[in-house]
Parts: C-alpha cells; structure tokens; sequence
C-alpha cells in the first residue's frame, strides 16, 4: 500500500511546524518565532480513521534566502500542488488573507488539486470568528484551528481522509524488483537513470506508473527484470531539466514508498548535505533496500586512500545506513554502473531471507543475555521470538515490557542479527509485543 501526500503550504510563520508536530505526535520539527526557521524533519506518517499518509511540512523546501518573499512562498506552494495528493493551505487567522496567499489561492483554484483551507492560530472564539475573512480566497470553507492548543485538528483529519485517494493494493502477480533512483537537486539522479536504460540496451517497456506524469521503465540486467520507478527523465533523454528540483525530496518519497530499494546518488565532489540526509532518513524509515551511488567519481582526484576516505565520511554522517553498500560510480562515462545493479540483485536475495524460528530463538536468547537490558530493577525478557515477514526482514518478539525497548537496545539487535545472519543491503523491521499482545 502506497502512503499518499499531504503538503502543508502556506508563508512563514503561520504555525506549519506547529501544525506538522500535532499531526503526527511528536517534536520532530523545530519550532520558533523566526519566519523560515529550518527544520532538521521534513516528514512524518500519519493515521487516522485507518488511512495512512504522510504530512511533510514544506516550511524550508525550496525557499531560498535571496529573491523576493512572495515569489519564493508563491513557487514552495507551487512544487507542493504539483507533487501533493493533498495540499492544506495553512493561513493566520488573526492577521487575515495577504496579497501572497492570494496569489497561491488562484493557483489552487486552477490546479483542480484537493485543498484544506485553514485558519490557524484561532486559540479564542474571537480569533475562529476572523476566520471567515478568509472566504474572499474562492476555496472551501475555512477551517478555524488551532495548532498550538490541538483545537480543531481532528476535524482536519477528518476533511484529510475524505479527500485522500483510494488506497492503491500492491499487484501480486507483479514480480518485478523496484528501483528508485533517488537524491538531492543536481547529484545526477537522471543521469543514472538513462545511463542505466542505455547500459543495458534491453529497455523492455515504458510503463504507466501509479504517479502522476512518471513513466516506469523495466530493463534487464542479468536476465532479471528490473522495474525502475518513477523515472520520469528517461522518456525526455535530451530534454532533462537542469534547474534545481524544489520538490526533490517529496519526489523522492513517493518513488521510494512504490519500491523494494532506493539507490541513494550522491555527489562525491560536493559531499553530504542535510537534503542526502532527509532522503536517506526516508529510505531508512519505510524499511527499503538501499545501494548509496557516489557518482561524478572521476572528478575527485586518484588516490589510494580516496575510496577509504570517502566511505568513512559517508558513514559518518549517515550513520543509520551503515548496512547499505557503496559503489562509486559516473554517470556520464558508464563507470561502475553497471555494479549498481548487481548490488540490487544481492539485495533482493537478503530481502526474502528467512531464519528459521527455532535458530532465531536461539540467537535472540544468546544475544539478550549478553547483553541484557533492566532499568529501574526490571530485567527485560524475552518469552518467543520469530521472522514474521520478508519484504523486509520483519521480526516479532514477545517480551514481557515492550515500553523497556528503547532506540539504542534496538540498534544493538539489528547490528547483531546483521553480524549473524547477513542481511546487507536491506532494512530491518522489529515489533515488541507484551504478553497479553496477540
């Protein structure tokens, strides 16, 4: 099931980040009076009424610190209709429309997308009243909420969920492996792509993807079909857009959501930048398979120690896929490309790994004795243990105090399951059931 996408536009300041935080529950987005405060999160998913989806607060993308206000807030909200299942119009209440909301409204009118107008900010009744000044934008009925105080923000939901798109089921017999070819602005994502398709010389089809204005393209490589995904560029060889994608990373969400593994291009002459990040972060969290492609690999200059060097830094700051292989690679000339396949096709063999329960069991009792895990007096124990799915690797645990599982106790078992049983290339899954849990 593909998670659908609800942008949140609207100018600085007028609660998105307090908005985002409401929805899906936690502090993830720095909050500050400053207009265009940047957020180390862009992202988070979202349940309601038994839909999921998720919310990115578009605070930050795209807005640069030079150039006209207006014309920066104008563009964010443009790339966020483009990409978005859902566009909510995030407003002030107590200031009223602007001459920009204005402008983005008209825009929204004509695109024929799904828009939640809202009027934030409406802590009193006096403050919901001014909301109705809002009509003279031509949209809906405003919706008067506030952020901060949690006012309103099921009703919001609720108007969400009623526009989303029906839930798209996975096709069974669709055997095909999904690539996603995904990246900041200007690593040369594209180039990948078309060096990929062109390397190969067996492009199969053109295929009709479940995103709007995609093509996905399957190629064989090792007598194995390949389903790249969401890889608009290839059809426009010759006409690949060069400016920067404001929207990169949204892009990049819902290919990889479509996916099995996301092959993470980077640029080894710029280094890493806080967008790898939030792409790499999104790779990690849906629990994909990922190849990290440093690319424009003939630009940096031969050394023995280069290759060493950059896979230390990489690791670095990207610590979270530390299972992920590295292949340096050029596009433009064809270096190494071809290997970036080949690592896909391991991956999808440590993908549909599958340990036996009574091993498992074994390794889980071994592992959580050696390192067993108490607080507060409380020793952590654990009553059954099994791989309960693939695609990805999912393991369930039966503990007796789930809550005890903290985020570092995790990585400890991930790094020992890998150490025993492989898995390069591909995310873990774990569920901590208590006892009563079925």
């Amino acid at each position: 099931m593909t998670r659908p996408i609800v942008a949140l536009v609207g100018r600085p300041n007028v609660g998105k980040s307090t908005l985002f935080n409401r929805l899906i529950r936690e502090q993830l987005a720095v909050v500050h009076e400053t207009p265009g405060t940047t957020r180390d999160r862009l992202y988070g998913n979202v349940e309601w009424r038994g839909r999921q989806f998720t919310v990115v607060d578009t605070g930050g993308i795209g807005l640069g610190e030079s150039g006209e206000l207006q014309q920066g807030i104008v563009a964010q909200a443009e790339a966020a209709i483009r990409e978005a299942d859902v566009v909510v119009f995030l407003t002030d209440a107590r200031a009223g429309p602007t001459p920009s909301e204005v402008d983005i409204a008209d825009r929204l009118r004509r695109s024929q997308k799904p828009v939640v107008l809202v009027a934030n900010k409406g802590d009193s009744p006096k403050d919901r009243m001014k909301s109705t000044d809002f009509y003279e934008l031509g949209l809906d009925e405003p919706l008067a909420i506030s952020a901060m105080n949690g006012i309103g923000t099921g009703d919001l939901l609720d108007r969400i969920v009623d526009l989303l798109p029906p839930g798209e089921e996975a096709d069974e017999e669709d055997e095909h492996l999904g690539v996603a070819i995904v990246g900041r602005p200007n690593v040369g994502k594209s180039s990948l792509l078309n060096a990929i398709a062109g390397e190969e010389r067996a492009l199969v089809s053109s295929m009709p993807g479940t995103t709007r204005d995609t093509v996905d393209t399957l190629v064989q490589h090792k007598d194995q079909p390949i389903l790249l995904v969401d890889t608009a560029g290839i059809r426009r060889r010759g006409r690949i857009e060069r400016g920067i994608e404001t929207y990169s990373v949204m892009r990049a969400m819902r290919a990889i959501e479509r996916a099995d593994v996301g092959v993470l291009v980077l640029d080894a002459d710029a280094g890493i930048m806080a967008q790898d990040a939030h792409v790499a972060g999104y790779i990690q969290e849906a629990v994909k398979g990922c190849v990290i492609a440093v690319n424009k690999w003939d630009l940096v200059p031969r050394s023995p120690e280069a290759g060493a060097k950059y896979t230390e830094m990489v690791r670095r700051e990207l610590p979270f896929l530390a299972w992920a292989p590295m292949v340096f690679i050029s596009a433009q000339s064809g270096l190494n490309v071809p290997r970036v396949l080949d690592r896909v096709l391991e991956i999808r063999v440590q993908r549909a790994r599958r340990i036996p329960t009574a091993e498992f069991n074994e390794f889980i009792r071994r592992t959580v004795q050696s390192h067993p895990l108490s607080e507060k007096g409380k020793q952590l124990k654990v009553m059954y243990a099994t791989q309960a799915a693939t695609h990805p690797p999912t393991f369930v645990l039966f503990v007796n105090d789930p809550a005890m599982v903290h985020f570092s106790y995790r990585r400890y078992l991930d790094n020992q399951i890998r150490r025993e049983f492989g898995f390069e290339g591909t995310g873990i899954r774990f569920v901590f059931r208590g006892r009563s849990e079925d």
